[in-house]
């Protein structure tokens, strides 16, 4: 039997985490940050441009999401593209962006620390 620990262990095995430079170098260039946290939390704040999609329906939306998808064609070409997501520490980014790596995803990342680490080190976020 597994535990929650482990599970995040293995994703973070299989994904890359960045770090906040790197977030704020690929959001520049034009890769969505996708806030993986329940809209309440959303709504009390998150990182600049994120958009929320919950982990709990990620993998049913995240193909018709406008911020994930509007630069590719229908034919979701955006699976190439770079797609960061976030959580509150870390650990529901890291098995969302395992969870899209599974469903084609060529390069989902994880913030490492999640939006927590990001407030803490004093970076912008939106109430």
């Amino acid at each position: 039997m597994k535990t929650v620990q482990d599970m995040v262990a293995e994703a973070k095995a299989n994904i890359r985490e960045i770090d906040h430079e790197q977030l704020l170098e690929l959001q520049a260039a034009g890769t969505p940050v996708v806030d993986v946290r329940e809209p309440a939390e959303f709504a009390a704040g998150y990182i600049p441009g994120a958009v929320n999609i919950p982990r709990g329906v990620l993998e049913f939306e995240v193909d018709g999401h406008p911020a994930v998808n509007c630069v590719k064609d229908s034919a979701l070409g955006h699976r190439e593209a770079t797609i960061i997501l976030s959580c509150r520490s870390g650990a529901r980014s890291a098995l969302a962006a395992d969870a899209l790596r599974k469903l084609g995803f060529r390069d989902p990342v994880s913030l490492a620390g999640g939006f927590n680490g990001w407030a803490a080190a004093g970076r912008p976020v939106v109430k």
